[in-house]
């Protein structure tokens, strides 16, 4: 860790940084002793109970798509700055892609346009490895093989969010680095209707739901804990050969999601099992792999967290944490009211 001294008395932007990764991006930099770490997160959807609290953390709320936000926290001239609020995530682009299209597409551009102004040392990206590869590419996914045929408003816009940084790093020599995300999953991802997999499975595992599998269960994902994420990012903002750069933070290790659904069921003493939907009809993507051979050649990235055990913390947070996710999690279809007051029985277990 002691290339990660160059944090120490920094000014640090996280766009936002209320959700899963920049939660745990934020706490691991106050460690880490920057001076001033700026939150600006709309609590779309996240959360200010779940925001890491330190003397050098601040929390601005307020949103990518606000001149006068932005002018606010680029007051404070940040060295670097994590460029993580997004409209997340496939579903969610599908429902609303012009929302989708406002906020990672303006957004980010308004967000390059001040850190351009303002001097920024580093501004790294947070893309999408499972967005900007397509049925075209060859797994396992290299940053050289991207995809112009996409099948959601979300992929779509976070590979125009590299266009701009590529852009503002081509034109204006500003020091950009791309990082694209595989299927990233831990403790800080409130369950919800647009959330990822792992912790709705976990929220209803922890109810007695049968949890629902759209194809045959054979499908993998590149599921990547956040602290791996985390130390990849913290090497994105230090190390001078990642600039100007689109670089894979995965796991580099397929995980089917029968096998991902059982061990959740395990863990949480659920009885009721699976059950089997039918496919959502932009989820086309059987496989996915990252290579990380590009990060780990630059950025010296190890992946340090199985996927057991990286289920096994996020299990430790629900638990830890069950009341504020009981108020917090929403979803379509699910009466809410009837598990308001309920504690499962190994989640009482796991509390004594």
């Amino acid at each position: 860790m002691g290339r990660f001294n160059e944090y120490n008395g920094k000014t640090i932007l996280v766009t936002g940084g209320a959700g899963c990764i920049g939660g745990n991006l934020c706490k691991k930099l106050s460690e880490l002793h920057a001076r001033n770490i700026i939150i600006l997160d709309n609590l779309s959807s996240a959360y200010e109970w779940n925001i890491p609290q330190a003397d050098n953390i601040s929390f601005v709320k307020g949103d990518v798509l606000s001149d006068e936000d932005l002018k606010r926290v680029f007051k404070e001239k940040p060295d670097h700055v994590f460029h993580l609020a997004a409209h997340f995530a496939n579903q969610n682009s599908v429902d609303s892609p012009e929302t989708n299209l406002l906020v990672n597409g303006l957004g980010i551009l308004k967000t390059l346009e001040h850190a351009q102004l303002t001097g920024v040392k580093r501004f790294v990206y947070s893309s999408s490895g499972c967005g900007v590869y397509g049925l075209d590419s060859q797994m396992p996914f290299k940053e050289h093989d991207i995809s112009i045929h996409l099948h959601t408003p979300y992929q779509v816009t976070k590979l125009l969010g590299e266009l701009y940084t590529n852009y503002f790093h081509n034109l204006y020599n500003l020091p950009i680095v791309n990082a694209r995300f595989f299927n990233v999953f831990g403790p800080g991802e409130v369950p919800g209707k647009y959330r990822n997999v792992i912790p709705n499975f976990m929220y209803w595992a922890m109810h007695h739901q049968p949890l629902p599998i759209t194809g045959d269960g054979s499908e993998t994902r590149d599921w990547t804990y956040v602290s791996d994420i985390v130390n990849g990012l913290l090497a994105m903002g230090v190390v001078d050969e990642a600039i100007g750069e689109a670089i894979n933070l995965g796991s580099a290790t397929e995980t089917k999601v029968i096998d991902m659904a059982h061990l959740i069921n395990d863990l949480t003493g659920n009885p009721n099992g699976i059950k089997y939907i039918e496919r959502r009809n932009w989820d086309v993507k059987t496989r996915l792999l990252s290579s990380v051979d590009k990060a780990k050649d630059i950025l010296d990235y190890k992946p340090q967290t199985s996927f057991e055990a990286g289920a096994e913390q996020l299990y430790q947070w629900f638990v830890e944490n069950w009341t504020l996710i009981q108020k917090s999690a929403e979803f379509a279809g699910y009466k809410k009211q009837q598990w308001e007051h309920t504690t499962p029985q190994k989640t009482q277990e796991a509390i004594a």
